[in-house]
């Protein structure tokens, strides 16, 4: 593991998100809640914060971070999928971009894992950090393009 021992204590934040595309007749399932496994969508959304606390038992040399916040938000973005939005925040020496990332990652397995019995064919795609705050090489985010940009001159934006 890096030795992060010697870096100042700081606000931090990261943001990831990804998409889940399925057949039409899966997301009405879903968000109509007559799915057979259940409330997908909750479902996904405590699997996503379970995942960010549990980063790092999960990647290896990832140091445990003591979060300050998690949060997933699940929105229908059209007929045929959702986004996956997390945020995570903590007070430490070291970012939360992974524990963002795996919490996407583990909720957009849980919505496949929990629709599979109706839709083989889902995609899970373009599972990305869209911006990180704090820590010694500042913020960081991903323009509106997709591609990456260093320019953020304020957290929220």
């Amino acid at each position: 593991m890096v030795d992060i021992g010697d870096k100042p204590i700081s606000a931090r934040s990261a943001v990831a998100r990804g998409k889940i595309r399925m057949l039409p007749a899966t997301v009405a399932a879903i968000t109509s809640g007559t799915a057979p496994k259940g409330d997908v969508l909750a479902a996904a959304r405590l699997a996503g914060i379970q995942a960010a606390k549990s980063t790092s038992d999960l990647i290896p040399l990832c140091h445990i971070v003591p979060l300050d916040s998690v949060r997933v938000d699940i929105e229908h973005t059209s007929n045929d999928g959702f986004l996956v939005v997390a945020r995570v925040t903590c007070t430490g020496r070291t970012g939360v971009e992974m524990e963002a990332l795996t919490a996407v990652s583990v909720a957009l397995l849980t919505l496949y894992d929990m629709a599979k019995s109706m839709d083989e064919s889902m995609v899970i795609e373009r599972i990305e950090l869209v911006e990180k705050v704090g820590g010694v090489r500042g913020d960081w985010r991903r323009d509106d393009l997709g591609g990456d940009s260093s320019d953020v001159s304020s957290p929220n934006g």
